[in-house]
């Protein structure tokens, strides 16, 4: 299955993986520090994702007035942003009050978890790379911009009011479709992560919809910045959303190491689970990539499939 198939899909099996991988997505999303751009980039749909949401362009409001909806239909690839956009709302609706609680109560295993995520995508987004001196410097500053942006304190406000929202909205889908940095972590840097959450367990619409607009108007915007990036600067882009992704594990670190001071008998079998769910994780982001690319540096050791699946990265 290629970016084609899954930019238009057609077969029950590709809506079922759209939508499961938009489930990765809104579930990883849910966690500060953990990006839904990561899992779309693993899983193969990054570069498709960009381009859908570009879409969304002058010619698709002409269409949409001039009711064109044949054309419409053709030009924007609902198919696929509905499949996707369902995948990411049925996790984030399902699993916020399960995630809320587990970062409450057990921090260190949630992080520990997600951390074998992260791992595992930087080591398979960095395989993809040609290490040239250009390429190197790129990851080396934006591994330490992510570092610093995720060592940020959360803002303490009682500004909750639909403005706030919409800019805060905006900025965080930025950091949502970036691997390593999530829209989650920067609605908590801007002190509106507690509120969001709240408002989706509560279906406060009014917070809600201001949240979702912002982030309408913010990713249209962003999405013509990456697509231009990636298309004339692919290498150089790709090191950059891996320095995110590395800089990153320092939120990961930091709240799971954070998360002991709730557990005064952390002993042997609590490190073990930790370790355990870290290689789980990890283990679960290797082998989805080695299904998509073929690739992954860890599965390739001793599975080579039979067909060489197309390069998320660069769709060829």
């Amino acid at each position: 299955m290629n970016q084609v198939d899954l930019g238009r899909p057609r077969t029950p099996r590709q809506y079922l993986r759209l939508f499961l991988t938009g489930f990765a997505m809104g579930s990883a999303d849910i966690v500060p520090g953990v990006s839904g751009g990561t899992m779309a980039f693993i899983l193969g749909i990054y570069e498709t994702l960009i381009g859908a949401i570009k879409s969304f362009n002058v010619k698709a409001i002409r269409l949409a007035i001039s009711l064109k909806l044949r054309d419409l239909f053709e030009h924007v690839p609902f198919g696929f942003l509905i499949a996707v956009g369902m995948g990411i709302l049925t996790a984030i609706f399902a699993l916020s009050s399960l995630l809320h609680d587990a970062l409450e109560y057990y921090p260190t295993y949630v992080f520990a978890f997600f951390g074998g995520l992260v791992l595992a995508s930087i080591i398979a987004v960095g395989a993809k790379l040609r290490y040239t001196p250009a390429v190197i410097a790129v990851l080396v500053l934006f591994s330490v911009v992510a570092f610093v942006v995720v060592g940020l304190q959360e803002v303490q406000t009682t500004d909750h009011s639909p403005l706030t929202l919409f800019i805060s909205g905006a900025i965080a889908i930025c950091a949502m479709i970036l691997p390593g940095i999530s829209g989650s972590f920067i609605l908590l840097i801007l002190g509106q992560y507690h509120h969001v959450l709240g408002s989706v367990r509560a279906l406060d619409i009014v917070s809600l919809g201001a949240v979702a607009l912002g982030a309408l108007v913010g990713i249209v915007g962003f999405s013509r910045v990456l697509s231009f990036l990636l298309k004339h600067y692919e290498q150089l882009t790709i090191a950059a959303l891996t320095g995110f992704m590395i800089g990153s594990l320092r939120t990961v670190w930091d709240r799971s190491a954070a998360g002991t001071e709730t557990l005064p008998q952390f002993g042997a079998a609590e490190l073990a689970l930790a370790v355990g769910l870290l290689l789980l994780g990890f283990l679960i982001v290797s082998f989805l990539d080695h299904l998509q690319s073929g690739k992954n540096p860890i599965f390739a050791l001793f599975w080579r499939p039979r067909t060489a699946p197309v390069n998320p990265a660069n769709g060829n």
